[in-house]
């Protein structure tokens, strides 16, 4: 346990001369792993302004704070790599869900949907509504987000992808057709300033309603914007049920050209046909990583959420609905059971819900665990912050993978798993000088406790805190703590420290 916090003024006086201490904050006797994979190893960190400064054995050194962490795993602070934050961060700048699990920066943009840049007029697009309101989405440039962003001060780093339904929805009047060749060329600029504006890339999600007209050479037209800026392409493919390698083998082929890395969103075998071919995935994107750079991410439990798909309707699995606008009193049922009150069929139940959100239970825990064991996966949450009654991964993902997954059911070392939340995912994602604690990387940290962290969030309870994590930083300023009891958190005061990671070239 943590056993004691030494707060000592920022300098001393001697004389007329002001001295200021070496370091602002040492964290003494931890247990660090430093996000490469590498096992743990008892040392001190030194942290001044924003950066990691020191490494070693500091117990004698000066700070204008000392913590004393009594064996508490230090990790690099865990960067959720599939978020639908994008406004989120703006309008609950706290993060609380996120900075209670140790997450300290959050991509967002995923699944082609992105807040910027695009600007609605009208309703927004499905599945884009999933982000917020209409009157939300003031962002036709992301520079605007950008300022935005910098004014609201979050508690926690964002990186943006530019979301190809977004971008449709921004230049095309209808969308359930081929973008023309003028949409196109518009579509190209919108992603290319983005680009030249710090985007990290581009995310599709083709298997939604409002992007599966866009044929593959649409895709190829805009990954090919990527090249130029050593950006990224991640993608929610055309479908993760029967077709999957196919869907897979599209993802290859818009990238390849162009030597584009591409990462498989929330990668996952869904539909109850599909159950028990985690091997056969893996194995395909094995054969094709010999040729590009590839790469996937998975959430911890073996339930999806997103709106309510006609095409995802089945008798297969449970179906529980989270919200509906036609029918909000429905909200919080399984499908099954508003069909049998209505005495109509799953169908057209699911077609009198709509527009409606629904969490899937259409996946093989086997699978998961065999896709989170994968070595090139990443950690990524894909919560809904704007769901009434969200999946539980919007508050306890990163502490299940690290309770759950690693510590009882011991899939893979705790090393691993922080490596998959940290270290991997900067590396993947391009975020310099973050994911690794390391003498002048940035002072993202995580202090926690691998004996109790765990988490509390459940499909009923979906909103709970999760335990274990004691403290953590964002860019040197501890942004969260949390006590013996679990709802005696204190999330840092005033303004956060969270910054806006513009890609850079490597």
């Amino acid at each position: 346990m943590l056993t004691s916090v030494e707060q000592k003024p920022s300098c001393v006086e001697q004389g007329s001369t002001s001295l200021s201490y070496l370091y602002d904050t040492i964290i003494i006797n931890a247990l660090v792993i430093d996000g490469s994979g590498g096992t743990a190893i008892e040392q001190d960190v030194a942290i001044k302004d924003d950066k990691i400064i020191a490494i070693g054995q500091l117990n004698s050194a000066q700070a204008a704070g000392i913590i004393d962490a009594n064996g508490l795993v230090l990790a690099p602070g865990f960067i959720d790599v599939h978020t639908h934050d994008d406004l989120e961060v703006l309008r609950n700048p706290k993060m609380l869900n996120k900075i209670s699990q140790g997450v300290t920066s959050v991509i967002v943009g995923n699944c082609g949907i992105s807040a910027s840049p695009y600007q609605c007029n009208d309703v927004p697009s499905d599945p884009i509504n999933l982000l917020g309101q209409k009157e939300e989405f003031v962002f036709p440039q992301l520079s605007d987000f950008i300022d935005k962003f910098q004014q609201v001060k979050p508690n926690v780093n964002v990186a943006a992808l530019v979301g190809h339904t977004s971008l449709r929805a921004q230049v095309m009047k209808s969308l359930d057709k081929p973008a023309s060749k003028a949409e196109l060329a518009q579509m190209c600029n919108l992603l290319s300033a983005a680009l030249k504006q710090g985007a990290k890339g581009l995310s599709s999600g083709l298997a939604y309603k409002n992007a599966q007209a866009a044929p593959s050479e649409e895709v190829a037209a805009l990954v090919k914007q990527l090249k130029a800026y050593d950006a990224i392409y991640s993608t929610h493919i055309r479908t993760e049920f029967d077709g999957i390698i196919d869907a897979l083998d599209e993802a290859f082929s818009v990238t390849k050209a162009e030597q584009v890395p591409v990462i498989i969103s929330h990668v996952k075998c869904a539909g109850k046909s599909n159950w028990g071919r985690a091997d056969e995935v893996i194995e395909h994107i094995e054969k094709h990583q010999k040729q590009q750079k590839i790469s996937c991410d998975c959430y911890p439990y073996h339930a999806s959420s997103s709106t309510l798909d006609l095409q995802q309707v089945t008798d297969d699995f449970d179906i529980f609905i989270t919200w509906s606008e036609p029918h909000p009193e429905k909200a919080q049922q399984n499908l099954e059971a508003i069909a049998q009150q209505w005495q109509i069929s799953l169908m057209e139940a699911a077609k009198r819900l709509q527009p409606a959100g629904a969490v899937y239970h259409g996946m093989s825990e086997k699978d998961v665990e065999q896709f989170l064991s994968f070595d090139k996966t990443m950690i990524g949450s894909d919560g809904l912050p704007c769901d009434p009654h969200p999946h539980p991964r919007l508050w306890g993902t990163f502490p299940r993978v690290l309770g759950h997954y690693s510590r009882d059911k011991q899939l893979f070392a705790l090393a691993a798993a922080i490596h998959k939340m940290s270290g991997l995912s900067a590396t993947e994602f391009k975020l310099k000088h973050r994911g690794y604690i390391r003498e002048g990387y940035y002072a993202d940290l995580v202090l926690f406790d691998a004996n109790t962290v765990q988490d509390l969030a459940s499909f009923a309870e979906p909103c709970a805190i999760s335990t274990g994590i004691e403290k953590v930083w964002v860019n040197g300023q501890l942004s969260y703590e949390c006590g013996i009891d679990v709802q005696k958190h204190q999330v840092s005061s005033g303004a956060g420290s969270g910054r806006f990671l513009a890609h850079e070239q490597y």
